[in-house]
């Protein structure tokens, strides 16, 4: 058994109710190896925030546990190096069972979700409330999910939304005992989150997506009033970086995302952390591509990463100041 206190990490409950009193995000930022965690650090470091290092199920297979420990110990210490000791939760981004639940806790991980939304909605509390009870033996933190988001990203898919039902979420939160909840309002998984034909063309001839729910999101609030929200496929696919990568060989077709200020105004409410992962594989992929068109005999990895990881810094210091708000909370 490992504390993740042992390893200067902290659990989500502070960093949500500084973020909703503030009026700002969190940002989830996804990472499975060292280019990335460097990246995250480096952006969350200069800009003062506090940051969710979000690992899938996926991310752990491809990583190793005991690996992706270390790696978020030395986060930490990383932060410090560079001179700012800024929050870090290590959380499990979709679990979908107790067993891989228990297995993070265990190894170290501050937060937890526990994703039974593809569930019957007994079978979903049932099985979030044994996650809850389990970690909260540790204070470990965990999130819970109502709704479906439509779309592909690792190992999580499905074909169709299902909005919240904003009438279930004051029973599920009584019932499970969760920390925060993540729910469905028109967010989606991966790149293609929507297709052409459910956009809309703005005066500059930019596809741009049905908006947000709102309402939903408001009528939730209404229920649990100062419960923490969060916000899964929130990538808002930079349009700049799609076409680098299609103009050195990719082939991204319709990679439509969600529109920035929709997600900088769900910030403003009780949303305190907003899951961003495709954004990122974006502009990692749009560098790399770019250097191996550029410099095709090169074939040091450091060369192509190296500026790869650079980029990806300089989009999620854009993330944190512009979207998310959180930039500057951290002393």
């Amino acid at each position: 058994m490992v504390n993740y206190k042992d390893l200067g990490l902290v659990n989500s409950r502070e960093m949500f109710k500084k973020a909703m009193e503030g009026k700002y995000a969190i940002a989830a930022f996804n990472f499975n190896n060292m280019e990335q965690m460097q990246a995250i650090i480096q952006a969350c470091v200069e800009c003062k925030s506090p940051v969710i290092l979000q690992v899938s199920s996926g991310a752990r297979k491809y990583a190793n546990q005991t690996i992706l420990r270390y790696m978020a110990q030395g986060a930490v210490e990383y932060a410090k190096e560079l001179g700012v000791n800024i929050p870090i939760v290590l959380h499990l981004d979709h679990g979908d069972t107790f067993e891989l639940c228990k297995s993070c806790i265990d190894m170290g991980f501050s937060s937890v979700m526990i994703d039974g939304s593809h569930l019957p909605y007994d079978e979903n509390v049932a099985l979030t409330k044994k996650v809850v009870e389990y970690a909260h033996q540790f204070d470990v933190t965990v999130e819970g999910e109502l709704g479906v988001l439509a779309g592909i990203e690792d190992e999580v898919q499905a074909e169709h939304h299902t909005y919240t039902r904003p009438e279930e979420v004051e029973d599920f939160v009584k019932k499970t005992g969760v920390d925060s909840l993540a729910i469905s309002i028109g967010t989606s998984h991966g790149a293609n989150k929507f297709k052409p034909e459910q956009c809309t063309r703005n005066a500059d001839g930019v596809l741009v997506p049905p908006p947000l729910r709102f309402d939903i999101l408001k009528e939730i609030e209404k229920r649990i009033p100062g419960f923490p929200i969060v916000l899964h496929g929130s990538s808002s696919v930079p349009q700049d970086k799609v076409a680098t990568i299609n103009k050195y060989g990719g082939a991204l077709k319709d990679a439509i995302g969600i529109p920035e200020d929709q997600l900088r105004e769900a910030a403003k409410s009780a949303v305190c952390k907003i899951n961003i992962d495709s954004d990122g594989r974006l502009a990692m992929t749009a560098t790399i591509r770019e250097v191996f068109a550029q410099k095709p005999a090169e074939f040091d990895p450091r060369k192509y990463l190296g500026p790869a990881r650079d980029a990806l810094r300089e989009l999620y210091k854009h993330k944190l100041v512009n979207v998310l708000g959180s930039a500057n909370t951290v002393e």
